[in-house]
């Protein structure tokens, strides 16, 4: 049996469109997307089929709109007889991952995860915070710039994604003075990236507070297959620890980088990228770039990576 780690993906991923070929082409991926709405009390399937794109990019909208679309792959996966023997996601990711380990249920997972956004929305004033990625500095080059400024703003580092690609969050006054900083002191590129807020950064402290209680109503369970944690990058099945570290998620930096390094010294076959989009995917080919890789977001990606995984080895 082919040894295959599921990836899921995190805010920004999100597109019109996304989920509706499979939708189309599955009856049970379309009973999933119908549950979904009824226990969002909205239509969430019809916003990621249609759009508006602005609507579906609000976070209370895209965070269980990329919950649902890996699951649904997930469910699929799963019916085919493929059987991962790790998993993890990328910042809102790590939630899908969970929820396809069995360690949370997917009835509470989607609710969950949209209070989780809206609470994410509301922690700091539209507009007054940003994310930035950083192209081509080390670590710590760019924790040594941020230590210039972070007197005067908040400024974190938020995702260590692969070599050459970390993102910073913070004030939007803060991200804006340090790109100017990090572009004189050798950063190749600094894009802003089009969020709503500071996330995974200190700004994040009060939302946590607010999302813990969200938490002590969810019943976890140990998970069936190791999920890498955002927090520590370590490979976690107890569910007392899972709960503990998801308190920590919102405002810590997401470890990608270190979770795919640890996961390939387990003599991984692939990783699979499920839900929507190819960023996970082209991540891991800049930590390794003979990793195998698939990203299965529709019936075609979803019968190549079959048509592989049932090839003998």
């Amino acid at each position: 049996m082919k040894r295959v780690a599921l990836l899921f993906p995190g805010q920004g991923s999100q597109t019109p469109g996304m989920g509706k070929a499979l939708n189309d082409a599955f009856p049970e991926v379309q009973e999933l997307y119908q549950q979904a709405d009824s226990l969002l009390g909205k239509q969430l399937s019809e916003l990621m089929f249609e759009g508006p794109e602005e609507q579906l990019t609000e976070t209370e909208n895209a965070q269980p709109a990329l919950l649902l679309s890996g699951i649904a792959v997930q469910k699929l996966l799963s019916g085919e007889g493929v059987q991962p023997v790790m998993a993890a996601g990328h910042s809102l990711g790590e939630y899908s991952a969970l929820v396809a380990a069995g360690a949370m249920s997917f009835d509470e997972a989607l609710p969950l995860v949209a209070t989780r956004g809206r609470l994410m929305e509301e922690a700091f004033p539209k507009g007054k915070g940003t994310m930035a990625a950083v192209l081509g500095m080390s670590q710590e080059a760019i924790e040594q710039t941020l230590e210039q400024i972070n007197n005067d703003h908040v400024v974190d580092i938020a995702n260590l994604n692969c070599p050459g690609q970390i993102v910073i969050s913070g004030s939007q006054e803060g991200v804006d003075t340090a790109v100017d900083l990090l572009k004189e002191n050798g950063a190749k590129r600094v894009l802003p990236l089009n969020v709503s807020g500071p996330f995974h950064s200190r700004l994040m402290t009060t939302a946590n507070e607010q999302f813990a209680k969200e938490l002590e109503a969810i019943h976890f369970q140990d998970a069936n297959i190791p999920v890498y944690a955002n927090v520590t990058a370590s490979p976690e099945t107890d569910k007392n620890r899972i709960k503990d570290l998801l308190l920590r998620q919102m405002y810590s930096p997401v470890r990608f980088d270190e979770s795919i390094r640890l996961m390939m010294d387990e003599n991984i076959d692939a990783f699979v990228e499920v839900g929507n989009g190819k960023v996970l995917s082209g991540l891991v080919r800049k930590i390794n770039r003979k990793a195998k890789t698939f990203a299965v977001q529709d019936p075609d990606s979803l019968n190549a990576f079959l048509t592989w995984y049932r090839e003998d080895s």
